[in-house]
This record gives structure tokens, C-alpha cells and sequence, in this order.
């Protein structure tokens, strides 16, 4: 499905938007994350695949690599850690309390009966999870049936408490709430509801690291070094975090924001068709288990309204031919560990590329400069070797000999970005 946006505008950044998320909230939110020694000390590389380019018809294409990003293996990482403490600090508003103090364990025995809970798909919950753990406080997972074993032992392995349900992920939301309410405990969850915006938009804000680390070496006076970003939908979280640093940093000269989710998750694609937030119309459950959401985020769907000019489903199956592409460097670029996830805005570009009425709606031609952003690794690493035809460490160490043999330093890369 491919679905121009109607209500897509090029103008300069609303200033109620501003109020939620801007550019300076989230230069906070990433020196407070530089303190946690859950992520790594240097920004994620930004994967320059030329041969891609060439092959697809366009002049750039660059992936920001989120694998990297921390052990948990997800840019997730960024989100949960900065809402639990700044959920904290408000709990606290008299403590003198700081972001590093709390990450580093300093307070444990003041929150050890603070109890935070939220519904996940996998990612999400082991970030979650393992800033709890950090931060000495108590942690409660809510998992649907479709979450892998694989994934709830990740998530069980930093201490969290799992509660299993029936369902899917928008039955999870819901009882992770009810938990909330029947023990007065605090959701911390990337989706909006009723009443529910202030800790969604902290980990909005978290996400606007990856494009923080990615404008922060632009000149303010330069055009932007992309004319398409793709970017995953989900509830649209990502999407609305990574659109805002870009539409506050170049208003009408925004680049062409396209958000891709899965066939039977296109609750975002029926937003756009209905004009506000819409469920999903199919089963939900998908390979791409990151983007397995019936419900858009009415927070995040503030951003995406009037700023993404198209919404498009991908298949399962371009999903994973997407992560092969990537793990094969089928053209003869890096090899990357894209999870299913990871590699939908790939499996999205390719379909662009593939179909030119839509590639001429988008205006993808010769002279595109296209980010796509991997989300996540191998987080299911037995899933990925399923789909891929091997582990994910055979794939990291065709990365390191292909860096060698171009004699690319893989740190000096990604310190450029800081």
C-alpha cells in the first residue's frame, strides 16, 4: 500500500510542536544518555552504500547503523532510559537528583519500591529493563503471545518481572495499563493514550538522538544532506522523533519523509486515510516484530500529520530479502546486520525504486540523497540466522575485513559524527 498524505505541508516548525519536542530538549536528553554504561561512548555509524545507490537509480544512500548503539542491540535504548529518569526526577522534584547519579545506582536504595511497568514486543522492554536495573528500581514486562521465547529471556535476563498474556500488542498496552492502576505502579511506554502523553514524549525526545548525531556536523546554513529520509512506523514514536529534528532544522526545506510499517500493521497508512489516529486493519502480527502495532500514538501522529508526505506497507517476505540484501552486500558495499525491523526501510526503497509512478510522487530520481535508518540488529539472533542463512557473527566479521580491505576505521567514522 502507498499513501500520499493529503495533509502534508512544507512551512516552518509549529511552535506547539516545539513545545513538546526540540532540538535543545534533546541535546539535554543526549548528554544525560552519554552518562549510562548501557550505551556505547560514540555515536552510531552512518553506512555510506554507493553501489546501492547506483544499482537503485539514486545518487546517495546512507543507513544509520542502530545495531551499534548498545549492547541491547536497538536504538530502543535511547527511548526507555531517558523517560525512567526523568519519570524519577519528577517523582523526586526535591532531591537534587542527576541523570548520572541515578544511572550509575547512586540512589538504588531510595527507589527500590518504585515499580515501573510497560507492554513491549521486545526491544523496548529490554531497554526498559536494563536502565531498571541501572537505576536499582523495579521493573514489570508485559508480553503477547507473539513475542518469542528468545526475546523474553533477553528481557528476563536484566531482572524484569515478565507477565504473559493472550493477544497481541494492543492487548499488552492495556494491561500493562490495568497492572498500573490496580498497583499503583508507572507505565513507561512509547505509545500515547487519553491522559497518557508526558513519558511517550520523553522517549520521543530520547530518540531524537539518532537524528541529533546525524544534523550535528550540517552547517545551519547548508541545504540538508538528504532530500528522503524512510524511517519505520510502529505506533509512529520514531517516526515523529526523527521528522522533528529535521522539520525544526530546515522547516520549508525539509527533506521528503516517507514512514514504511508492515502490511498487516498499517495503522499508520490508515491514519492518513482517515485523517487522525486509526487502528490497523489486518492481524497485526508480522516478521517485523519492532513494527507489530494495530494503533497509532495520537502524540506521535501530532508530528506525523502534517510533516510525512507518504505512509507505505512493505511484506514480510522484502522484509527479510531487505536484511539478506543488507547482510549479503549484495551490491558490493558494507555488509550490515539489519534486523527484520531493521531493514524496512530498505524493503521500502526498493519497492519505491521499483515502481516508478510512486517513485515519481516521492520525487526519488538521480539526484536523491536517501536515509534510511537500521533500527535494530540481530535482537532475535535466531531468528535472524533463520532468515538469513547465518549467525550474526559471521556477518560482523565480513564488516571487519571489508573495513580492512578499504582501509576504513570504523571508529574515526562514527567520531566524526560527534
Amino acid at each position: 500500500m502507498f499513501v500520499p498524505n493529503p495533509s502534508a505541508r512544507r512551512t516552518h516548525y509549529d511552535d506547539d510542536l516545539r513545545a513538546l519536542m526540540n532540538r535543545v530538549a534533546g541535546r539535554e536528553s543526549r548528554a544525560w544518555l552519554s552518562t549510562w554504561s548501557g550505551l556505547a561512548p560514540h555515536p552510531t555509524p552512518a553506512w555510506s552504500l554507493p553501489r546501492l545507490a547506483t544499482a537503485l537509480g539514486l545518487q546517495a544512500v546512507v543507513v544509520k547503523d542502530e545495531s551499534k548503539r548498545s549492547p541491547l542491540g536497538s536504538f530502543k535504548a535511547l527511548g526507555a532510559p531517558i523517560a525512567l529518569v526523568r519519570l524519577i526526577l519528577r517523582t523526586w522534584p526535591e532531591s537534587g537528583w542527576t541523570a548520572r547519579e541515578l544511572f550509575a545506582g547512586v540512589h538504588a536504595a531510595a527507589v527500590r519500591d518504585f515499580v515501573v511497568v510497560s507492554a513491549t514486543d521486545g526491544n523496548h522492554g529490554r531497554a526498559l529493563a536494563a536502565a531498571a536495573r541501572s537505576v536499582g528500581c523495579r521493573c514489570v514486562i508485559v508480553l503477547h503471545a507473539h513475542v518469542s521465547r528468545e526475546r523474553e529471556d533477553a528481557i528476563a535476563e536484566f531482572g524484569a518481572r515478565i507477565v504473559r498474556i493472550a493477544g497481541n500488542y494492543d492487548d499488552s498496552v492495556e494491561e500493562a495499563a490495568r497492572l498500573a492502576r490496580d498497583h499503583g505502579w508507572h507505565v513507561v511506554s512509547d505509545t500515547s493514550y487519553d491522559g497518557y502523553e508526558e513519558i511517550p514524549r520523553d522517549v520521543m525526545q530520547g530518540y531524537g538522538v539518532i537524528a541529533d548525531e546525524i544534523l550535528r556536523d550540517s552547517s545551519s546554513k547548508s541545504p540538508c544532506p538528504y532530500t528522503h529520509v524512510l524511517v519505520q512506523g510502529g505506533v509512529g514514536g520514531l517516526a515523529a522523533a526523527v521528522v522533528s529534528p529535521f522539520w525544526e532544522r530546515y522547516g520549508a526545506a525539509r527533506p521528503t519523509f516517507i514512514v514504511v510499517e508492515p502490511e498487516q500493521a498499517d495503522c499508520l497508512c490508515q491514519s492518513a486515510l482517515a485523517g487522525r489516529p486509526a487502528r490497523a486493519t489486518g492481524s497485526v502480527d508480522s516478521v517485523m516484530a519492532g513494527l507489530a502495532c494495530g494503533e497509532t500514538s495520537p502524540l506521535a501522529w501530532r508530528f506525523l500529520q502534517p510533516s510525512v508526505d507518504a505512509f507505505m506497507t512493505v511484506s514480510d517476505d522484502a522484509a527479510e530479502a531487505a536484511m539478506r540484501t543488507f547482510a549479503n552486500a549484495t551490491y558490493g558495499d558494507v555488509p550490515i546486520v539489519s534486523g527484520e525491523s531493521g531493514a524496512a526501510g530498505l524493503a521500502a526503497l526498493q519497492a519505491l525504486a521499483a515502481d516508478p509512478e510512486a517513485k515519481r510522487r516521492v520525487g526519488l530520481d538521480a539526484g536523491s540523497r536517501v536515509l534510511l535508518i537500521s533500527t535494530e540488529g540481530a535482537t532475535a539472533p535466531a531468528v535472524y540466522a533463520g532468515i538469513v542463512g547465518r549467525s550474526h557473527e559471521a556477518i560482523l566479521d565480513e564488516q571487519q575485513r571489508w573495513l580492512a580491505r578499504h582501509r576504513i576505521d570504523e571508529v574515526r567514522l562514527v567520531l566524526r559524527t560527534q
